[in-house]
């Protein structure tokens, strides 16, 4: 079973290194393995590695199975679990640029990751706080992206908080953050563990035994975040895995996203179908040539499912 992940590791894949160092993957007879984006220079996505049946799942953003619902040339991925249950990234800026709110962004620059929605998300953002949305967009090489406001190369980009927000305290770097809920934007599971439907169809027992294992990894990492962080240093290979006190903090600070509820994985349907409707509303939803959608055309019930967490229920 091959997973592809969404970034180098990082506290976000924690229970999955934890899981496969305790030995609960053998546990249930899965053979895992991990694959880095690094790998070939972030050239492929991980959802494309699961649509062309490189990977068997892939760890990404909600949008990406809302993305592949919209394009006719692959399958439809659907999310599997949710590995986080609150956002835990922003829109950050230098606090030193003066730019304290999204409506100062007008006119300045933008470092964006390329995906499908990302930059109409972050004009919206922009409106939403009463400016116009005019944001110059950059796209540099992804692993320079955090550095791009530190070198004058952006003014503003999309971080994890726990992860490039506590480098940059570490750094004495002080980060004017913009979450977005706070702004307006309903925004979605991130990230989410996504799957090829065929697998789903064809393998649920396999997926199901996967879940089960990466969650008692996840429920450990949100228990003891220290010991957590120790054993992702010890096995996995990535830039900050060394700095243990950096690892961490940072673990402390993204544990209690993991479980709601003292559960870890379970997707609601209000979260994703308010999301659908908020893109529609804003006219971000598009088909690949560029149509807008509604909200109605996308079936918001297909784009998750919870059934191969162990519970009965598939849109609950």
């Amino acid at each position: 079973m091959k997973l592809a992940l969404d970034w180098t590791p990082n506290t976000n894949h924690t229970g999955i290194y934890v899981a496969r160092a305790k030995g609960y993957y053998d546990d249930v007879d899965v053979d895992l393995s991990i694959h880095s984006p690094a790998e070939d220079d972030y050239e492929t996505t991980p959802a494309k590695r699961v649509a062309t049946g490189e990977a068997t799942v892939a760890i990404a953003p909600s949008e990406s199975a809302i993305s592949y619902h919209t394009h006719p040339d692959y399958p439809s991925l659907t999310a599997i679990a949710a590995v986080c249950q609150c956002d835990t990234s922003a829109i950050v800026t230098l606090a030193s640029s003066g730019i304290d709110r999204p409506k100062k962004l007008d006119t300045k620059t933008y470092a964006s990751y390329g995906a499908r929605f990302e930059d109409h998300i972050v004009r919206q953002l922009v409106r939403n706080d009463g400016g116009e949305g005019d944001v110059e967009i950059v796209t540099p090489p992804k692993l320079g992206i955090p550095n791009t406001l530190l070198d004058g190369t952006a003014d503003a980009t999309w971080v994890f908080v726990p992860w490039e927000g506590v480098q940059a305290e570490r750094d004495g770097i002080d980060l004017n953050a913009f979450s977005l809920d706070e702004y307006g934007v309903p925004y979605g599971y991130t990230p989410v563990l996504l799957a090829h439907p065929t697998t789903i169809d064809d393998e649920p027992e396999l997926l199901a035994r996967f879940l089960d294992a990466t969650r008692r990894g996840y429920e450990f990492a949100a228990a003891d975040p220290e010991e957590a962080a120790r054993l992702l240093a010890e096995t996995a290979d990535g830039p900050g895995l060394d700095d243990e006190s950096f690892l961490v903090e940072s673990q402390r600070r993204i544990a209690p996203a993991y479980l709601s509820g003292g559960e870890w994985g379970r997707m609601r349907h209000e979260r994703w179908a308010e999301f659908v409707a908020w893109l529609a509303d804003e006219e971000i939803l598009q088909t690949i040539d560029g149509d807008y959608m509604s909200a109605g055309e996308i079936d918001v019930g297909a784009l998750y499912t919870n059934t191969l967490l162990g519970g009965t229920d598939r849109n609950g």
